[in-house]
């Protein structure tokens, strides 16, 4: 039976899961407090990783984090006014490093990545948005040894799991990328992805496309929202909404909102900094490349070469800090000597981040008018397409390709 449905929030998970729910006969509006893709969709290195299931806790976690504090910069860092505040995330977060917690969770995200491609494919082909979508792989590039050898729980959950990849010598890594600096012995390619050209035009086209088969989007900032017999009421400053159904697909802030329905899920912000780089030299990379040393990403767009780097935890309304990101240039023209290293935009954006680094799938626990799609942390352009589809399944009824009971609000 169509209905009418609300998405609430136009990021990339918000308009991909409109797209497939609106394809099964429902009238559906995406709304967003601001314009499409205005937060951590924008900012991503646009990079799809087919089958990618390594999560952010695994064992050794807390070591690791220790070495970066001898950096200058560390990738990672947490402001001390906000230390308290995420305290208790931290420790579920440490507690789901554990190696038995950590295959879990890597077995639960490999379950839903290895869709992302074909999903991806079956999303966009046919339409306007695969002019913005490349076959691509995914390189991870190392100057030492015992960088390389420091991933070697990871590359073993991979095998574990099934995730195909390759370890090349520094020739094979010259061979992909021949104008990176011959400074790299090692590189760990996964060769099934995609890279997107510009995420912020992707995500504004499935908006657009959304609305040419009949959606519609509004600008319109959700406060609360009540479920009353077959009707869920929106309420914000802008007034009220009122529709069958409601998809929570507001990334970092989802929070707040499931909370109103009795669902206390531990999300919280990993928040991300990027730096555009001058067109000019866009060109240089056939990909994009992680530096494994400095933990940052090179990635080719239309706009540019786009840095991104940094897990700071400071919730979501600090100021941003961008000495970090900017700090990282030097590195960066050391790995591509001829990256053109003048600065156009940089940009902060906020991960909505769970400590076992996956995301909340599945009807809210007070009510099947209200189904939730957030916590993708860093793989919200991996998932988003086989999210869509999954949420569609849901809502229709049908048995979905993938168990969600890990992915359960209830979870924790």
């Amino acid at each position: 039976m169509s209905e009418k449905v609300v998405i609430i929030g136009a990021g990339v998970i918000g308009a991909a899961c409109a797209l497939a729910i609106q394809a099964d006969g429902h009238e559906v509006t995406i709304v967003d407090r601001d314009a499409p893709c205005a937060g951590a969709s924008f900012g991503n290195a646009g990079v799809i990783v087919d089958s990618s299931c390594v999560p952010t806790a695994m064992p050794g976690i807390v070591f690791d984090v220790i070495r970066m504090q001898g950096q200058k910069y560390p990738p990672l860092s947490i402001r001390p006014a906000y230390l308290h505040k995420i305290l208790p995330w931290l420790i579920r977060f440490v507690w789901q490093s554990r190696p038995a917690a950590a295959t879990a969770n890597g077995t639960h995200l490999h379950a839903l990545t290895e869709h992302a491609v074909q999903a991806w494919h079956q999303l966009s082909d046919g339409t306007t948005l695969r002019s913005l979508i490349r076959e691509s792989g995914w390189l991870k590039v190392y100057e030492s040894e015992s960088a390389f050898a420091a991933t070697s729980k990871a590359r073993a959950l991979m095998d574990q799991i099934g995730t195909k990849y390759e370890v090349l010598n520094g020739a094979q890594v010259h061979d992909l990328e021949p104008n990176l600096a011959p400074i790299f012995k090692f590189g760990c390619y996964q060769k099934d992805c995609l890279r997107i050209l510009n995420p912020q035009r992707l995500v504004q086209g499935m908006v657009d496309l959304l609305v040419e088969r009949g959606g519609s989007y509004r600008q319109f900032d959700v406060n609360s929202l009540d479920v009353e017999n077959d009707l869920v009421s929106l309420r914000g400053p802008a007034g009220k909404l009122t529709c069958g159904r409601v998809l929570i697909a507001t990334g970092a802030w989802s929070r707040t909102l499931a909370k109103q329905l009795g669902d206390d899920v531990p999300l919280d912000t990993e928040r991300g900094y990027h730096l555009m780089l001058h067109q000019s030299t866009a060109a240089l990379l056939n990909s994009a490349v992680v530096n494994g040393e400095s933990s940052f990403v090179l990635s080719p767009m239309e706009t540019g070469i786009r840095l991104t780097s940094q897990i700071e935890f400071a919730g979501l309304t600090a100021a941003p800090d961008y000495r970090r990101v900017r700090s990282l240039l030097p590195a960066a023209k050391r790995m591509l000597p001829g990256l053109d290293c003048r600065e156009t935009s940089v940009w902060m954006g906020r991960r909505p981040s769970l400590p076992d680094s996956l995301p909340v799938l599945g009807f809210s626990s007070r009510s099947k008018r209200v189904l939730y799609a957030f916590g993708h942390q860093h793989l919200g352009m991996t998932m988003a397409a086989i999210t869509g589809m999954l949420m569609a399944d849901v809502l229709a009824g049908r048995k979905p390709v993938v168990d969600l009971a890990p992915y359960d609000p209830g979870r924790f």
